[in-house]
């Protein structure tokens, strides 16, 4: 058992192991604004995955991801030419084509331009800025730990707020969903439980430790790496998965935020390498596309290692124990504790750090993570891309 874990471990160290590759990678930051390009075709292993999580068939795992590369690419134009009166957008499943909405005062010209793009175009009553406005104003409220988040909604055309179902009597929940209501379109709506991050104690073997907090890498940017904030204040010293010193946290915000990087040294190197752990070849980082609400994702930890699901909202606000976290994105993947920090991907696109979520890989749950090229325009970073 302990030679398996280290040949997994061993795996794990090349998310932050170095520069194989000579000459000219794309790079990606968050002003890059990123299309994905001549994806490489998905592999046996990764169709398998979306088989078991997500109960599609070979033919259809391949059809989706296909319309959902074309969906990333779609979104900016279309949300370009809707202007203000852009209401969202999100990625239907069943019909494999991506849905933006326009409010209903848009001028025919408007919803000719983006109709034009190939996307199906929904009427609304709100803007995405008016609801943005109206999460902004929830965001100042204090927030008790009966109420798990809230966000934007494009399909519903509201802000959804997500109370703890047992939770939901209680006076300074019924308190803050009555000043939430205020400010503008809000529907509410119960969970299971309130969240929690996905740390974890030393429990030997993978892939990074500080003090005795276990979590996962990320992705590699140069110089380092992204991870969640939670895992580690500035200045604290990491181990990697072989007890050696990896490198230091060079900047984390929790909460408000869930992001830190990690530079490296003392030979270790970066590569755009998500391990698969077995389940899934290993994937290449190629860029840093946004998906859209309702495109599948796959996530890779260290202590459950390899899940997909799907987006299921963006710009979330998450309450957690430890305080609101803000524009984080929810997904319908399963995390466990050690999970913390780890890739988010879609097809080869980096997505986010995993932040934390409820539930688990047995009974399933939800979780969230801070999306990539927010971390990157935060500090300055390049992704390191294939």
């Amino acid at each position: 058992m302990r030679r398996i874990r280290l040949k997994y471990a061993g795996l794990a160290a090349l998310l932050v192991l170095g520069s194989w590759s000579a000459g000219g990678t794309a790079q990606a930051t968050a002003d890059d604004s990123p299309t994905v390009a001549d994806a490489e075709p998905a592999s046996p292993a990764l169709l398998q995955a979306m088989q078991r999580d997500l109960g599609l068939s070979k033919e259809r795992a391949e059809a989706r991801l296909a319309a959902e590369r074309n969906a990333m690419d779609v979104t900016p134009k279309a949300r370009k030419a809707a202007g203000s009166a852009y209401g969202g957008s999100w990625f239907d499943a069943d019909s494999e084509r991506l849905t933006v909405a326009v409010t209903a005062d848009a001028a025919p010209a408007t919803v000719r331009a983006v109709r034009a793009t190939g996307v199906t175009v929904r009427a609304v009553a709100h803007s995405a800025r008016d609801l943005d406005a109206a999460k902004a104003r929830i965001d100042r409220l204090p927030a008790p730990s009966g109420v798990s988040s809230w966000h934007v909604d494009p399909v519903a055309n509201t802000v959804v707020v997500k109370v703890v179902r047992d939770k939901r009597s209680d006076n300074d929940v019924r308190g803050f969903v009555s000043r939430a209501r205020a400010a503008g379109p809000v529907t509410v709506e119960t969970v299971a439980a309130a969240p929690r991050t996905f740390a974890a104690g030393t429990v030997g073997g993978d892939p990074y430790y500080t003090g005795n907090v276990r979590c996962s890498i990320g992705f590699s940017v140069h110089g380092g790496f992204v991870t969640a904030g939670h895992c580690g204040g500035q200045g604290a010293g990491v181990r990697g998965w072989d007890g050696s010193y990896i490198g230091t946290f060079q900047g984390s915000s929790f909460p408000d935020n869930d992001y830190a990087w990690v530079s490296v040294g003392s030979g270790w190197w970066t590569v755009p390498v998500v391990l698969g752990w077995g389940t899934v070849p290993d994937q290449l980082v190629r860029g840093s596309a946004e998906a859209p609400v309702g495109t599948s994702i796959c996530r890779s930890g260290s202590t459950t290692h390899w899940h997909c699901g799907a987006v299921l909202a963006k710009n979330e606000t998450v309450n957690y124990s430890q305080g609101a976290v803000h524009q984080m994105t929810k997904t319908s993947v399963c995390a466990e504790g050690g999970d913390s920090g780890g890739s988010f991907i879609s097809g080869d696109q980096a997505q986010g750090v995993t932040s934390g979520g409820w539930g688990n890989c047995s009974g399933g749950g939800e979780t969230w993570f801070q999306p990539v090229n927010e971390i990157l325009g935060r500090y300055g970073l390049t992704l390191h891309t294939a």
